[in-house]
């Protein structure tokens, strides 16, 4: 790799920070979140949106609760252009809500993006221009003065055009383009004219904001640059520190957090990060993690899969299963050791808040393997644990319990988790929680039912105090003449049944027994599980009736037939 051929960030660009306060700091509140999926996220798509999927996403954002939004570079296209006059004649922006629109800083462009903003209640006018000695010297073919001439000019015709629309709420916001590679001097000299230029106040402030726009150092070098200017800029309290990270480096959500601690009060991205290269800094991502840290984002997430849905609808592109909070997989444990967390943790979730008196959605949240509560994206906890071969018991012991009523015994859980081991690695795909069911049914209740051994009938009775008594006949599958009568007695109905088994020639010894009921009420089903040994091997069974002693017996006779269908193979435990 010829590594030698780049040169890092510090040598391009020197950050005058001796002392840093930054890394003290703590986010406490969130910052103004301002989505530009309709402008920079729009200008990366091959296919770029037409108006319908522009309002589509438009109102999306408002929805979400977004108060300021970059809406179009109306310059650039007419698309952009006619969507901007739409919003401005329908009536489609909320009184709450803040249009920005971008342009150059070119006069002809700057009075086209005001023509198209005539009209709307409120509104930025984003006047941007690169500023990096590379852009200036191989793109712009200006020396530094120039460029800053060329702002200052452009500033200049926008604050008229502004002037000469006096009941128009307009305000200003500029960005130098790849700040991140500018002599941060020359960003200072900029700013703060257009800040004393624009006559900023508090009452009317100016937004600075300062793109990462090709992101290219560590995220602690922007946090730096970020916090220099924090510093530096002149009417601090009248000016808006804005930040526009993108992700050249896979780090754009640390380059925007640190540039929070270090001052910044605005942050610009997309949603799910879209935008040109590797995108831009992803608002879902930013906002939710503050979510996760007890801060309020200020956006409203409830319903994160249809936010998912409408974004790819309207992008045409998907978003990865992956992807921090929104992916379809993000909530999704197929680890057994993960599973075996997560279900304790859940079920401590709900004990916990039970203790405390609260619904489990206020209850303060701690589960393994879970940074967020997925019921407060507006996900259920049915597709959190799923099973394929890595899944171990307690993951495949949950799904039961949560689809079909099933508390396996800890000693059964093991044996199952062998069955259904076998089941995914020969099939190599994931078990559904029916799937589940089947091989459940298959493997330990099936042979209550069907045989080799059949209980055709049976009766209990107690001719004394602790003596119980089974008589029953015990058939075979499909030779009815073989069925004979088999009579038992014990200390209780199932040392009786397994006395009577005896007697007929087929042993068994019960170590574990455990029974349930399916649902709540007289009529609910029950489900028994033994576990018996079996020739030297154990084996367990399993029943369900809605009688508990109907279920037991032919939880008795499931072990006892699948000793049967194993004997001279080796199977068993």
């Amino acid at each position: 790799m010829p590594s030698h051929r780049y040169l890092p960030a510090h040598q391009r660009v020197e950050v005058p920070v001796t002392t840093r306060a930054w890394p003290a700091a703590r986010i406490e509140r969130a910052p103004l979140w301002v989505p530009v999926d309709l402008r920079d996220g729009n200008q990366a798509l091959a296919e770029p949106m037409d108006i319908p999927r522009k309002r589509r996403m438009f109102d999306l954002l408002v929805s979400m609760g977004f108060k300021e939004i970059e809406v179009a570079y109306p310059s650039a296209s007419r698309t952009d252009f006619d969507f901007v006059r739409h919003l401005a004649e329908s009536g489609a922006v909320p009184d709450d809500v803040t249009v920005v629109v971008f342009t150059p800083a070119r006069r002809e462009l700057i009075e086209r993006t005001f023509a198209a903003v005539d009209g709307l209640p409120r509104t930025v006018v984003h006047l941007y221009t690169a500023t990096a000695p590379t852009w200036r010297e191989v793109v712009l073919g200006r020396s530094r003065a120039e460029v800053r001439d060329l702002v200052r000019d452009a500033a200049t015709h926008m604050a008229r055009l502004a002037a000469a629309r006096p009941r128009a709420d307009i305000r200003f916001q500029f960005s130098p383009e790849v700040f991140n590679l500018t002599e941060p001097d020359l960003v200072l000299e900029i700013c703060n004219g257009l800040t004393e230029l624009w006559d900023a106040s508090p009452e009317r402030p100016v937004t600075h904001n300062l793109p990462a726009t090709v992101e290219v150092a560590t995220p602690n070098v922007y946090a730096d640059q970020i916090e220099y200017l924090h510093r530096h800029l002149e009417r601090r309290d009248a000016v808006v520190l804005s930040v526009h990270p993108h992700n050249d480096r896979g780090t754009g959500v640390a380059c925007a957090e640190l540039a929070v601690l270090a001052g910044a009060q605005r942050v610009e991205g997309c949603l799910f990060g879209n935008g040109e290269r590797t995108g831009n800094v992803d608002l879902v991502t930013l906002a939710l993690n503050l979510h996760t840290q007890g801060v309020d984002p200020m956006i409203d997430f409830s319903d994160l899969a249809t936010v998912r849905r409408t974004v790819e609808d309207c992008i045409r592109l998907p978003v990865h299963p992956r992807h921090p909070y929104a992916g379809t997989l993000v909530h999704t444990a197929f680890s057994g050791t993960h599973q075996d967390a997560i279900s304790k943790g859940l079920a401590h979730h709900a004990r916990r808040a039970a203790e405390l008196g609260v619904p489990e959605s206020e209850a303060p949240w701690t589960v393994p393997y879970l940074p967020v509560d997925p019921a407060d994206l507006g996900c259920s906890y049915e597709a959190v644990i799923r099973v394929n071969s890595q899944s171990g018991k307690g993951g495949i012991a949950h799904l039961l319990r949560l689809h079909h009523g099933l508390d396996l015994p800890q000693g059964l859980r093991p044996d199952f988790s062998r069955v259904v081991q076998r089941a995914t690695d020969d099939s190599g795909q994931e078990a559904t929680p029916k799937e589940l069911w089947e091989l459940f049914r298959g493997t330990y209740l099936a042979p209550g039912e069907e045989g080799p051994l059949t209980l055709d009938s049976w009766t209990a009775t107690e001719p004394a105090p602790g003596e119980h008594r089974i008589r029953c006949t015990l058939g075979h599958a499909g030779r009815r003449a073989d069925a004979a009568q088999a009579e038992g007695t014990g200390n209780g109905p199932l040392a009786a049944f397994t006395a009577a088994l005896a007697a007929a020639g087929h042993p068994a010894e019960i170590l574990d027994y455990a029974e349930h009921a399916l649902t709540s009420g007289p009529d609910s089903a029950a489900v028994a599980y033994v576990r018996c040994r079996i020739g030297g091997v154990t084996y367990w069974g399993a029943g369900q009736d809605t009688s508990v002693l109907t279920a037991s017996l032919r939880a008795v006779l499931a072990a006892v037939n699948r000793a049967a269908r194993d004997r001279g193979t080796g199977s068993g435990d």
